[in-house]
């Protein structure tokens, strides 16, 4: 199995995929996976959410190679997601998540939530999420109106805002 995951990971980087850019698009969801919706990013972030500062300590967690770890980090900090500072004692860096990434903790969370319902483990939940202080189980990530009521998927609609244009 480990030789089938070094030949997995070599071709990766030997063959990299070719993405589209998303740049372009006037859509805020594109533009959120423009910054940070690869999935090496995505599990970095998790990491990151979990405490994770530094390089080697990400690189052993994720099994993932050293060139595209550098390239997704360094993707994130030019995003203004991650900042990377010098240890205290200077001999490393970390990797500490900024405003922006901290705002993406409940999106982070609900794909979670999604992945153990939908993408289940027999034995049940990988994680439940709790509130620091109380240690009680924080409520699923739903979508609520201004009189907050759970909406459901059906009850929700989009309409233009301001910046969206009339192509």
């Amino acid at each position: 199995m480990t030789k089938l995951v070094d030949f997995m990971i070599e071709l990766y980087r030997i063959l990299p995929m070719k993405y589209k850019s998303y740049s372009e698009m006037n859509c805020s969801l594109a533009q959120t996976l423009e910054a940070v919706g690869e999935r090496w990013s995505l599990l970095i972030l998790r990491d990151a959410f979990y405490g994770v500062k530094r390089f080697g300590h990400f690189q052993r967690r994720l099994g993932i190679a050293r060139n595209i770890l550098t390239s997704r980090l360094n993707r994130l900090i030019e995003e203004g997601v991650l900042e990377r500072r010098e240890s205290e004692e200077g001999a490393y860096s970390e990797y500490f998540l900024t405003d922006q990434g901290l705002a993406l903790q409940p999106a982070l969370i609900a794909l979670t939530q999604w992945g153990d319902k939908y993408r289940p483990n027999p034995k049940g939940d990988r994680w439940i999420f709790v509130e620091r202080a109380t240690q009680q189980a924080i409520q699923p990530m739903t979508v609520r109106s201004d009189s907050d009521q759970v909406l459901k998927p059906r009850e929700i609609k989009a309409v233009a805002g301001p910046a969206l244009s009339d192509d």
